[in-house]
């Protein structure tokens, strides 16, 4: 292997010298200025992949649009294809950029990077332990609204693309719901490779301050210890100091207990399933988030870049067996008994803890506007200012609950069933219909949200736990947790879950009430419910008593029998989905 990466810098050097600037970017030739198309930028990708048998481009899908959506994998064994990449022990590494393709830095970063790795053999007897998935452009048809005012808050580059896709959602909230047709590929990509490692370069909004690259990881109890533990000791600590020494000190990405203001101090959070590196700790992976800062020029945020995604590799290079064993850790646990006994935090919170901290800021002060009658954050990037300030570390859970050893999907809501296939989740799917006992749940005040996020009205409610037997139908399918992708399964199947596929409105249907009854069917019925119950009668008589709005309506009291009465539909409000706690 070592050979054939000298022999390719050997027959590479000679052309590359001579005709040197066929290979700069587009970036590089606007001096900074300006990131290329989609037609230019997989025109490069290409020309990547027909100057070297390390590359290859393949597409991995189709936009709304009908664009490719572009992958370049680069291995230096030669091997192309998830099976021969881990019959070599190779570490695989998914480096994403333009999931908003207004933010573009990556995509440049990425495209000089492999470029430099293999055309220009800058990193010899490295990178030797890596395969590399590297995605330009995610957001491809977003990528081609080009144009000079999409992002307000950016410096540079000059024309740049758009943060959403052509159908208008955000796919950095789509990785646990999929609905867009770009993830869907992207998810079919991923868990047939299921890369040890994955980056997802952004750009931030936020304060003004020194950084050009700050980072996020799920090192908040989102993901399995073990690789938590490799992500905090054995990934962070090398990569702090290497981006240090090339110039590029970094921090956690950056937000604020009160929004702009520095001295409020720096704020952590677990990152939910909709994002990127909260959903691959559900995969037992490690994710990293990068984050440039806007405000910074755009050279200056690609070369940070750059600086990052090369110390990654690195990292990541020397600590192969580390992580992959982390991973094989992580996986084995989340299939154990032992992951089930525990309680599974659904929910995070911010705690108070604190440690206080050096932050690389600048000059600022708190104005009063006289436009917007609010506070104005005056930052004075030429004054920077070392500040001591609180950071807010620690997480610990709102919401938890005791795992069952499986739950059951009833046939009919393919949807669902689907999504979980796309997510890699296994399942075992009945041949003929069986009764279960089972945990479920009842819901009740649900409330949608007025206007639409995402494409979609997500609710929130409140549950009652019941337990039932109930007949599920040839064709619905049991999915146990001793599997790795258990996680995911549990954050799609869980309604108390932040991205669970209730609060999406994937069941909303179970919500409607489909059968009704005449209000002179009901005073009769009413009228023989009291005579034969004499409890009812004082149950209604009280609720008459203390409740002045159910004694003023009507139908609320015809409801009220209505729904104590054996023609009610028992299964309105009920969860379809069981949880199977017993041996059954």
């Amino acid at each position: 292997m070592m050979v054939r990466t000298l022999l390719l810098g050997i027959f590479l050097s000679f052309p590359v010298i001579i005709a040197a600037k066929d290979w700069q970017t587009r970036f590089e030739k606007s001096n900074g200025l300006r990131t290329p198309r989609y037609v230019e930028t997989i025109a490069f990708a290409k020309k990547l992949a027909d100057a070297s048998s390390f590359v290859e481009y393949k597409p991995f899908g189709t936009s709304p649009q009908g664009r490719e959506l572009p992958l370049l994998i680069v291995d230096l064994n030669g091997n192309f294809d998830p099976q021969s990449v881990r019959a070599s022990g190779n570490v695989v590494v998914l480096i994403q950029a333009g999931i908003h393709a207004g933010e573009s830095d990556g995509k440049d970063a990425g495209l000089m990077l492999v470029r430099d790795w293999i055309i220009r053999n800058r990193f010899p007897g490295e990178l030797q332990n890596i395969t590399l998935l590297f995605i330009p452009i995610f957001n491809v048809d977003g990528h081609e609204r080009f144009g000079l005012f999409n992002r307000i808050n950016q410096n540079g580059p000059e024309e740049t693309g758009w943060r959403v896709t052509a159908q208008n959602l955000n796919l950095n909230r789509d990785y646990l719901k999929a609905d867009t047709p770009e993830m869907q590929a992207w998810l079919r990509l991923y868990t047939r490779w299921l890369p040890e490692f994955f980056v997802d370069c952004h750009v931030t909004d936020g304060a003004d301050y020194q950084y050009t690259v700050t980072y996020k990881m799920p090192t908040q109890g989102t993901a399995a210890p073990a690789i938590t533990g490799w992500m905090k000791n054995d990934f962070l600590p090398p990569v702090r100091q290497a981006m240090q020494q090339a110039g590029f000190p970094i921090i956690q990405y950056i937000f604020f207990r009160k929004r702009h203001d520095v001295l409020s101090g720096l704020e952590s959070w677990a990152e939910s399933p909709r994002f990127s590196q909260g959903y691959v700790a559900l995969h037992n992976r490690a994710g990293l988030l990068i984050e440039t800062h806007m405000l910074k020029n755009y050279k200056t945020r690609v070369h940070g870049t750059y600086q990052m995604l090369l110390h990654t590799l690195r990292t990541v290079d020397r600590q192969k067996e580390k992580l992959q064993q982390a991973v094989r850790e992580s996986e084995r646990f989340t299939a154990s008994n032992a992951f089930r006994e525990e309680p599974f935090p659904l929910r995070w919170k911010d705690t108070d803890d604190s440690v206080m901290i050096d932050f690389l800021g600048v000059e600022y002060e708190i104005v009063h506007s006289d436009i917007s009658g609010g506070d104005w954050f005056r930052y004075y990037p030429d004054r920077p200012e070392t500040f001591r300030i609180p950071y807010y570390y620690h997480q610990e859970p709102t919401v938890t609950v005791r795992l069952p050893r499986a739950y059951i999907v009833p046939v009919e809501w393919r949807t669902v069933i689907e999504r979980l296939q796309l997510h890699g989740v296994k399942m075992e799917q009945l041949h003929s219909a069986k009764k279960y006992r089972i945990q479920t749940c009842k819901f009740k005040n649900a409330e949608w949200r007025r206007t639409p996020y995402e494409g979609r009205h997500p609710l929130s409610f409140e549950t009652d736990l019941i337990n039932e037997e109930r007949v599920f139908p040839s064709g619905s399918v049991i999915i146990p947790l001793d599997q790795p992708a258990a996680r995911v399964a549990i954050n799609i199947l869980e309604p108390q879950a932040p991205d669970s596929y209730v609060s999406w409105g994937f069941f909303d249907a179970i919500f409607e009430r489909r059968e009704y009854a005449e209000s002179y069917v009901l005073e009769e019925l009413a009228r023989n419910m009291l005579a034969e119950d004499a409890n009812l009668k004082t149950e209604f008589l009280n609720k008459i008593s203390s409740d002045s709005a159910f004694a003023k309506s009507p139908s609320a009291r015809l409801m009220f029998f209505y729904e104590r009465s054996p023609y009610f539909d028992r299964r309105w409000n009920i969860y379809p989905v069981g949880r199977i706690t017993d041996a059954d």
